[in-house]
């Protein structure tokens, strides 16, 4: 569709991104892409709908609240009750939520517009194997030190080349990215990982849980994480921890759609 036969909406999503192979369409099994795009069709009348996202994320991981932009046919009237309630009817039973919908500008891009995106990624630290949250966290048995963690990760605030902790596959053209936030503190059982930039590497935050998770063990010590950084080598870093620790949290824009709404 062209321009002028299509209208924007911005909507926010949460979903438990366990039985998905993530947000993109693929070919090996069911995408939040494609329940969100089919459910956006139903919703008209079964016209196609396309989206984009303001992040890509992996199989197994989760979001609290992901924005998404939907291109609908211009000449559909729709209102933020509709899209909210209408897509989550047709989304049902997948925890697949709409939590809020806005209308937006042509030139206004969920992915392109967004001026920062943050993270969570947990750690249930205890012998016991969770029951509560399972796949929610990354269990680890072994006793971590949240405060050297969090030392550690200090190491890697600021703009740097985070080679160290790139996907092999990764498509970005410049590893040069700007860390704005990387906290780590424990709340009982709980290790919380949180951070925060305009935009991260694939597997850049799993990457620097894996290493930081080390640092905890007291494998390595804190400004070990420098060294890592500084070496510009996947190998140098830690492993790549698993997904369903980590939580898409939010997104920021300067003229944000859900304010004005």
């Amino acid at each position: 569709m062209t321009d002028d036969n299509i209208i924007r909406w911005a909507i926010r999503i949460e979903f438990d991104g366990t039985e998905y192979v993530g947000w993109q369409r693929q070919n090996n099994g069911i995408s939040v892409q494609e329940l969100i795009e089919k459910a956006a069709s139903q919703l008209i009348g079964g016209r196609p709908v396309s989206s984009i996202t303001a992040g890509r994320t992996d199989a197994g991981v989760h979001a609290a609240g992901l924005v998404v932009h939907l291109d609908f046919p211009a000449d559909v009237v729709l209102n933020k009750r509709q899209i909210r309630d209408g897509m989550g009817f047709y989304l049902k039973p997948h925890p697949v939520v709409i939590l809020d919908a806005a209308p937006v500008s042509l030139d206004w891009s969920a992915r392109f517009s967004a001026i920062w995106r943050s993270y969570r990624f947990t750690i249930l630290n205890r012998p016991s194997r969770p029951a509560l949250h399972t796949n929610r966290v990354w269990h680890v048995k072994r006793p971590l030190n949240a405060a050297a963690m969090h030392e550690g990760a200090q190491y890697l605030l600021g703009c740097h080349d985070f080679s160290s902790f790139r996907a092999a596959a990764c498509q970005a053209n410049s590893p040069l990215r700007t860390l704005d936030v990387l906290n780590v503190h424990r709340e009982n059982e709980f290790i919380f990982i949180e951070t925060k930039a305009r935009s991260f590497l694939h597997h850049q935050v799993r990457n620097m849980v894996g290493s930081l998770a080390l640092v905890g063990t007291g494998k390595w010590e804190p400004r070990k994480m420098k060294c890592v950084l500084n070496a510009k080598n996947r190998a140098a870093a830690g492993p790549t921890s698993p997904p369903e620790g980590l939580c898409f949290m939010d997104v920021g824009y300067l003229d944000d759609p859900f304010l004005a709404n």
